[in-house]
């Protein structure tokens, strides 16, 4: 079977070695452009880019499926297209080219957690279980009926990579095993049921720690943003960046935002009881340990994070 792949970060590389070793004719791959990355914005390609070029596939780049994408695409000639995180909407004349036509890997239960950020979204949330799903890609927001789940337990310290990289290579088992029952015509579509719920995409605001909000809440939406956008907050007007914290529901309680010694522990109070942090980036410097940090500040008693 002729296979588009479109995909573009690297939790989606995962998907395209398992369909490559399935023995998918992988005949394209359809990515997002080249991006400036690093201090030095180099022009750097997409890790699913990047994978296709090692393995000899024939790359197409695209912000959007426009007419010349979607001419492209059917100049392929794919039987059915596999979509994982690409980034960007497949209008319908895209939609109609396989005829198998699009089978999206999503990592969430749905109709939990539609949209681009539905793993960061569940950790934020608190969720116990998550999963991912193949369905078949509509003009909705991953509306389509479902072909198969898998789940997976959300650990206590886990952050939203962690977790995402997990769903990636289990994901990519579940999307080899849609494709084949599809190739075989053993798949079946069942439509979506549950509550819906929505995972936009995650802004810098996202990531800013307020305070005042119980400690369980804020670890957790330490964590959900972790590695992206990450976890934030201010000290004197300056943006600092903070690894996820660790919950010390026994500590002696704190004021929301203001910072005290605990040993060798750094705590900041909250709307509830203290958390400690682990590690800090001031502006301008590079990450530190929260007790490094410590070291040089005058009176750690009198910071206060806003």
């Amino acid at each position: 079977m002729r296979v588009l792949f479109a995909g573009t970060p690297a939790v989606a590389v995962p998907s395209l070695d398992a369909l490559v070793a399935a023995g998918f004719d992988v005949v394209a791959v359809l990515t997002r452009p080249d991006a400036p990355l690093g201090r030095k914005r180099v022009l750097t390609p997409s890790p699913v880019a990047a994978r296709a070029a090692e393995l000899g596939i024939d790359v197409i780049r695209a912000a959007k499926v426009d007419a010349g994408t979607t001419a492209r695409i059917a100049a392929a000639a794919p039987d059915v297209a596999a979509i994982v995180a690409y980034g960007g909407l497949v209008p319908r004349a895209a939609l109609e080219i396989p005829r198998h036509g699009w089978i999206n890997l999503h990592f969430s239960l749905l109709p939990a957690w539609r949209g681009a950020a539905p793993v960061q979204r569940a950790v934020i949330a608190g969720d116990d279980v998550t999963g991912a799903v193949t369905f078949r890609l509509e003009e909705g927001l991953d509306t389509g009926p479902v072909f198969g789940t898998l789940t997976e337990a959300v650990h206590p310290d886990d952050t939203a990579g962690a977790l995402l990289e997990r769903l990636s290579r289990s994901g990519s088992v579940l999307l080899t095993q849609t494709l084949s029952a599809v190739d075989a015509g053993k798949a079946a579509a069942v439509s979506q049921q549950g509550q819906v719920s929505l995972a936009p995409k995650l802004g810098l605001e996202d990531g800013r720690l307020d305070w005042r909000q119980p400690a369980l809440a804020i670890g957790r939406r330490a964590r959900g943003v972790t590695p992206e956008p990450g976890a934030w907050t201010t000290l004197a007007g300056q943006r600092i960046k903070l690894e996820p914290v660790l919950l010390r529901p026994g500590a002696p309680a704190l004021p929301p935002g203001h910072l005290a010694p605990d040993g060798k522990a750094v705590l900041v109070g909250t709307g509830s009881h203290p958390v400690e942090l682990t590690r800090i980036q001031p502006s301008g410097k590079k990450m530190m340990t929260a007790a490094d940090w410590a070291r040089g500040q005058a009176t750690l008693e009198s910071v206060v994070f806003e």
